[in-house]
């Protein structure tokens, strides 16, 4: 098998959340498809290098804020690529299509152009995901101060929420689902239940998150987006090979409810989640105000137990 071509792709996002995708210019292979900007990595050349030299030639700007993002491999009948995406917050310039035939902002969630590059769409699939997961701790706080905070939260922007609640039996939980889903769907927020795919379905949650055990050997289940917990690089893959949607990895530090695990630290997240084909989160510890250090190790962003209800 032919060794993959390395390319450097940068998904520029605006304030708005829109990002920005380009047409194929006539002289290329699959002429008029739109995709995500970026080009061929030179021989030893590092891939950020890439990024900024292609980007500057194909859209005219200079890139500012970068942060490696997911990595895809895709096979074509001509060539197998790698797409090495960043995601991209801040550049200087106006964006022109220098190269392309056009160029076109569009939020993921409402993308109306076609024809699209096939390697593009679990990217855009993973825009529509959010930068905080929010974990539930109700069992903690107690149900009325957590419904009281989850209502606060999702009216300030909370969009993805997982129900972990393993103390609860299950009609307990069922109920405590249902509301939290309830609460969800009225502010356009996702929920996910941990590890109970069947009660996912049953109340019609928007997923299911599986825990690392439950990786071994698996399918993915029907459902419309599944999580997975990781803690190696070893269950990493298996998320990937399962088809999950994104992971969450760690923990990056010390948290009472796990006050034995092994630590990854946010060195060793990073080496873990560089190459991922999947968006993953950073979880363990981690605080709103380590997303800027998440991004930078390659995360997607952050989930949270306590740092998503403290006030």
């Amino acid at each position: 098998m032919t060794a993959p071509v390395d390319v450097a792709v940068a998904v520029l996002i605006r304030s708005d959340g829109a990002a920005l995708l380009a047409r194929r210019p006539e002289s290329k292979v699959y002429s008029g498809y739109w995709e995500f900007p970026g080009g061929k990595v030179e021989p030893g050349e590092p891939i950020r290098d890439a990024l900024v030299r292609e980007i500057r030639e194909e859209l005219g700007v200079e890139i500012a804020r970068a942060y490696p993002w997911i990595t895809r491999v895709f096979v074509y009948p001509h060539a197998t690529v790698r797409l090495h995406f960043h995601r991209v917050y801040a550049w200087r310039g106006e964006p022109r299509a220098l190269e392309h035939q056009a160029i076109a902002w569009q939020r993921p969630e409402a993308t109306a152009l076609s024809p699209m590059l096939p390697a593009n769409g679990p990217v855009l699939r993973a825009l529509l995901l959010p930068e905080e997961y929010a974990i539930t701790r109700a069992g903690e706080l107690g149900e009325k101060v957590f419904f009281s905070r989850l209502e606060a939260r999702l009216q300030s922007g909370l969009k993805l929420v997982q129900v972990r609640e393993k103390k609860l039996e299950r009609h307990a939980l069922k109920v405590l689902a249902q509301r939290t889903l309830a609460l969800a769907r009225a502010s356009g927020a996702k929920v996910l239940l941990n590890s109970d795919v069947e009660l996912a379905r049953e109340i019609g949650a928007d997923g299911a998150h599986l825990t690392a055990s439950q990786l071994v050997g698996a399918t993915r289940p029907d459902v419309p987006w599944c999580g997975a917990s990781c803690h190696s690089i070893e269950e990493l893959r298996r998320a990937e090979a399962l088809g999950a949607d994104f992971a969450v990895l760690g923990p990056i530090r010390a948290t009472p409810s796990h006050p034995d695990a092994e630590l990854l630290g946010w060195d060793r997240f990073g080496e873990i989640a560089a190459g991922a084909s999947i968006p993953v989160y950073a979880l363990g510890g981690v605080l709103p105000r380590d997303l800027e250090q998440a991004r930078s190790c390659g995360a997607h962003g952050l989930a949270m137990v306590r740092g998503a209800w403290d006030a």
